[in-house]
């Protein structure tokens, strides 16, 4: 059973799950997914900006506030999923010489985008690593925190990707995932709604000459778990003190759990 199946409440026997609003073939998503960052990679940041207005970064800055990377001492830090390196250079910023990050994405065209941008001072710092977030090629307890922004409701077993990111956690570490959520206000959730479904799509086609693409990372945002239900699934994979923390009405959330013993 996927983590998605799991927090409906439903079964996976059948083996198919959500690829925006439309089922499809469990072993068929990591490749329809890879096909869409393929797309949009070298514009994926320009339309972040774009289609948040700028208050992605907003968003990310208050992730890497919490996560809080320590100045003096030396701290080992896995960014999933994000591959252009927009959270991990934050990262970087926020930590002293002695931080360094990880940069893991499953899909080679946004890390070639990150590679490329990789600032000059922090040279020898960051590395970017081709993997799937449900098998990390990476050693057990090695990370003193975990970070993925954006990432995990394109894969395809959220349990495995969780139970993954506890795996390489150290004892102590921290889990931190910033991601769509749903909107609180009630007359915000229309506003965003009527914006989502049809002025992206054709930012998207407009800006990065896909709309596809960007109609289907809508309707991802849709069929990801409820914050509670999420929250559960963190849970689940072994993670405490888990908490929720919605941003601008509950556009995004950031979900926070602690890697204990």
């Amino acid at each position: 059973m996927t983590g998605e199946d799991r927090a409906r409440g439903g079964t996976a026997a059948d083996e198919t799950t959500d690829f925006g609003y439309e089922r499809v073939a469990l072993g068929q998503k990591q490749g329809r997914v890879d096909a869409v960052f393929h797309s949009v990679a070298r514009r994926y940041d320009l339309m972040n900006d774009l289609m948040s207005a700028g208050l992605h970064r907003a968003w990310k800055a208050q992730l890497v506030s919490m996560l809080r990377p320590s100045k003096g001492r030396p701290h080992r830090h896995l960014d999933v999923a994000g591959g252009t390196g927009d959270v991990a250079f934050r990262v970087l910023d926020a930590g002293g010489p002695r931080t360094a990050v990880t940069v893991l994405d499953i899909n080679e065209s946004m890390l070639r985008v990150g590679a490329e941008r990789v600032p000059e001072r922090f040279a020898g710092r960051i590395d970017f690593v081709t993997g799937n977030a449900e098998s990390l090629p990476l050693p057990d307890a090695t990370f003193d925190a975990y970070t993925i922004a954006f990432g995990i409701r394109n894969v395809p077993r959220i349990d495995l990707a969780l139970a993954e990111a506890r795996r390489v956690l150290k004892p102590g570490g921290r889990f931190l995932c910033l991601e769509f959520s749903q909107v609180d206000l009630p007359v915000l959730d229309r506003i965003y709604d009527a914006y989502s479904f049809h002025v992206i799509p054709r930012i998207g086609a407009r800006v990065a000459g896909d709309a596809e693409s960007y109609r289907y990372l809508v309707e991802s945002i849709r069929k990801f778990p409820t914050r509670g239900a999420f929250a559960g699934l963190i849970e689940q994979a072994g993670f405490r003190h888990v908490t929720d923390r919605p941003l601008s009405g509950g556009i995004v959330a950031i979900h926070s759990g602690w890697k204990v013993s």
